[in-house]
């Protein structure tokens, strides 16, 4: 009696459906009693069975490497377009690798994110090929594509990595650069100014003589005014009247340079003529004495002094000398 239940269970199992076959309306009922809300259509027989032979699933093998293939294309070919856009063209070792660089850099928001999604989908179509031959077919074509998104993915990571010490360096440079911009406009103002005025301006005011066409001269003025601006004139020093003469070969005159404000203050203005100057101004913080103050030697940008070097270089005065 037990088997006959058992028996009558698993047939009656075998009779149950979540789809209507006729409609694919989704059915809660036995068909074999009630019909099908949708339709009206009743079981006539059981499912139909099996079949004896079952053909090994190709797709997830087939997608895998068609994946792999074409981010391995993508990076080829862009590869070979970066290297037909360098001039001259050449087949070069480094003119190829530097191709794939940049290949590599176009492709690092599309290309390597996909790569990384087609190792993870290859690693597990791999493993599910392997461990069920019988429904799936393709390892072999699977575990290409995934050696290709490998190849793929660990080629743009190393092409960005090897570069990425010299596009730091180009970003240092186009900083340097766009500070160095600030410089070039205040030496071609004061370069102005000496050629129309044959002397260097005595202080930011004097810029006001110069027509300011662009505002670069109003923009000047305003930088030496936040900054340290220290002009130098060459004037001669007549010996005094005690003083014993010297050859004919000695000079009589010596030529001495001020800068300082009270030594200019002391000078008739009349006849002086400001030949040097050095001009400290401050860098992106807004403020002097930091490691981003920009120096101007007479339009020449002097570099600055590491932070421990300048701490050392002190000036003496009576303060700091050991008796």
């Amino acid at each position: 009696m037990a088997l006959f239940k058992q028996g009558l269970t698993k047939l009656l199992r075998s009779y149950s459906l979540n789809i209507c076959p006729c409609c694919g309306a989704k059915i809660t009922v036995d068909l074999r009693v009630e019909s099908c809300r949708d339709c009206g259509a009743f079981a006539v027989g059981p499912p139909l069975a099996q079949p004896d032979f079952v053909l090994p699933s190709y797709g997830r093998a087939l997608a895998v490497g068609m994946g792999g293939a074409v981010l391995l294309i993508a990076l080829l070919g862009g590869a070979v377009a970066a290297l037909f856009e360098r001039q001259p063209f050449s087949l070069e070792f480094w003119n190829v690798v530097a191709a794939a660089e940049t290949a590599a850099w176009r492709l690092k928001w599309l290309a390597l994110p996909l790569s990384l999604a087609a190792l993870w989908a290859g690693r597990r179509v791999c493993l599910k090929v392997a461990r069920e031959p019988a429904r799936f077919a393709g390892l072999r074509m699977a575990r290409a594509g995934f050696v290709m998104s490998t190849v793929v993915a660990v080629g743009i990571t190393a092409l960005i990595g090897v570069t990425v010490p010299a596009r730091l360096h180009q970003r240092e440079l186009a900083a340097q650069a766009a500070k160095n911009v600030v410089g070039y406009e205040v030496s071609q103002v004061l370069l102005e100014y000496q050629t129309q005025f044959a002397s260097l301006p005595g202080a930011a005011e004097d810029l006001d003589k110069l027509p300011d066409r662009d505002g670069s001269v109003a923009r000047v003025a305003a930088l030496m005014e936040s900054g340290r601006y220290e002009p130098e004139a060459a004037i001669a020093a007549i010996p005094k009247a005690n003083a014993k003469p010297r050859g004919r070969r000695g000079s009589a005159v010596k030529t001495q340079l001020i800068s300082s404000r009270d030594q200019i203050d002391n000078v008739s203005p009349e006849g002086l003529s400001f030949t040097n100057y050095k001009l400290v101004l401050p860098g992106a913080d807004k403020k002097l004495g930091t490691e981003d103050d920009i120096t101007l030697k007479d339009g020449i940008i002097m570099p600055n002094a590491p932070p421990a070097l300048r701490n050392t270089l002190r000036p003496t005065t009576a303060n700091n000398i050991a008796p």
